[in-house]
């Protein structure tokens, strides 16, 4: 069900709007533009398309600007042949932060709402650029004249620049667990932080280390995805995870949410668990939720779907991946770690070649998992070296890049595709070009149009099978009565304790 109403649009796009909507001489300005839709199982976003300006004697100035009838049906007409929603943009000149409308903005929109409806069969959005901080506001209409704000407008580029909506997505209050971490980039950057909705896809070593380290920095909203069970073979890199865990056929989602709750700092920590793949259709529909997320999979075609979504809905994926080279007798050889962010105006997991589309639909059909075709294709079986040691190192990777992203140390966003050498100690940062016919670059923005990649995942439904079934063994199930009992007075002393902490005086010398 829909409850929450957002925008996204690229940086490229937000800078063509700024440069037509704030004048130099101070005055208001409109203009018009199309979207995509990108629906999730709670958040609706509008993806941003298109400009298109006005024409000769379409618009007027008189310290407000206003337009004409015809610019409303040519901009919706345009709208509608693309199969887009309309927008509708004026601007604030000195105005800063999140706008509230003003009675004459309000009616103004409100009297377009139903003639474009009639021409496009969608809402129409309305935008409101503050020209003194160029931040951005935002609200969808219905056809019958109801506005429904929403809760962020998000610019992608190489920084990620979120305008919150702080009546809906309010920045929580800096808690005494998070004094040095606020210190590090200050209390704005944390409130950007705090309130960005985070998915972490894989709850492997690197996922759970990943999500364990956004919790404890503050985010409110950390989600994990796995539809994995905790083996005896993970405990040597599952940092966290028992060898009870192993024995209870506990989920790695289950262990996650565990320690991921454990780790938080913010008050009211809103920690979500999903046993999907992002392979299957409800998988999809939950990251289509989130602002970013973290890709911490290893498998080509929860890859690809995660490299679709990051140019069709607008979400920022981070990315990255160790491989390690061993010896066939023994010993190490070498050691290589990547990380890099997934969006417009960088290369995609294919032009960076992370990702191989032939394999893919090799991976969808289950062969991966195949001993007899892995045997004869001569492919590497799955469960490549890892080591603890080591994939801390990628979650590091990650982070930098999470951090490059949406905190934009000195200035710098993130830096693009990063690699680490091991055996020669070396940090690389390979040259790679966006290649003009890129499939994924050039459907940016299609939203719920999107190459549909998603469908049936044998393995998931197999694993989430085998675990349900486990736990009508009564050993098993005495065996998690006990383990949850011990972990609900754990969770109960956390929390004393936390109040405790929080009722003291906040010193940045403790």
């Amino acid at each position: 069900m829909i409850s929450r109403y957002s925008v996204a649009m690229t940086e490229k796009l937000s800078r063509r709007l700024e440069d037509h909507l704030a004048r130099d001489d101070g005055q208001e300005d409109v203009c018009f533009g199309t979207y995509s839709l990108s629906t999730g199982t709670e958040r609706c976003t509008a993806l941003l398309t298109s400009v298109i300006l006005p024409g000769e004697g379409e618009r007027s100035f008189h310290g407000n600007a206003s337009f004409t009838g015809d610019y409303v049906v040519r901009a919706g007409t345009l709208a509608a042949e693309r199969g887009e929603g309309l927008v509708l943009f004026h601007s604030h000149p000195r105005a800063r932060g999140w706008q509230r409308m003003s009675p004459a903005d309000e009616d103004a929109e409100r009297s377009f709402a139903h003639l474009v409806h009639a021409i496009t069969e969608r809402q129409l959005v309305g935008m409101t650029l503050a020209g003194g901080d160029r931040s951005w506001s935002a609200r969808f209409w219905s056809a019958d004249g109801d506005n429904f704000a929403s809760e962020s407008v998000r610019v992608i580029g190489a920084c990620y620049v979120v305008s919150w909506n702080s009546d809906l997505r309010s920045p929580p209050p800096v808690d005494p667990r998070q004094l040095r971490t606020v210190s590090g980039w200050g209390p704005s950057v944390q409130d950007n932080i705090a309130r960005l909705r985070i998915l972490v896809v894989g709850a492997g070593s690197v996922g759970l280390e990943v999500a364990e380290r956004l919790a404890a920095s503050g985010v409110m909203q950390v989600g994990v995805m796995d539809f994995d069970t905790v083996e005896p073979v993970n405990l040597d890199r599952l940092i966290g995870a028992t060898s009870i865990d192993a024995w209870l056929h506990r989920s790695k989602v289950e262990v996650a949410s565990r320690l991921v709750k454990a780790s938080a700092t913010a008050l009211n920590p809103d920690i979500r668990t999903y046993s999907w793949s992002i392979c299957e259709a409800e998988g999809l529909a939950v990251a289509l939720d989130y602002d970013l997320v973290f890709s911490c999979v290893d498998r080509p075609w929860p890859r690809a779907v995660l490299n679709v979504v990051a140019y069709s809905d607008l979400i920022p994926v981070i990315d990255g991946g160790i491989q390690i080279d061993a010896f066939q007798d023994g010993g190490m050889r070498n050691a290589t770690w990547r990380s890099h962010v997934v969006r417009p105006g960088r290369p995609c997991m294919v032009c960076n070649r992370q990702l191989d589309p032939a394999i893919v639909a090799v991976d969808r059909e289950g062969l991966m998992d195949d001993p007899t075709y892995i045997t004869g294709a001569g492919r590497e079986p799955i469960g490549r070296p890892n080591v603890a040691t080591l994939s801390v190192s990628v979650v590091s990777s990650l982070l930098n890049q999470f951090v490059s992203l949406v905190a934009a140390p000195g200035g710098f966003g993130e830096p693009g595709p990063l690699q680490y050498v091991l055996s020669t100690h070396t940090l690389d940062r390979p040259s790679l070009d966006l290649r003009s016919n890129c499939y994924f670059e050039i459907a940016t923005a299609v939203g719920d149009r999107r190459m549909c990649i998603v469908g049936r995942h044998r393995q998931a439904e197999i694993e989430r099978a085998r675990r349900l079934s486990s736990t009508r063994l009564v050993r098993l199930r005495i065996g998690r009565a006990i383990d949850d009992a011990f972990q609900a007075f754990h969770v109960l002393t956390r929390l004393a304790a936390i109040r405790a902490i929080n009722a003291e005086p906040m010193s940045p010398e403790d």
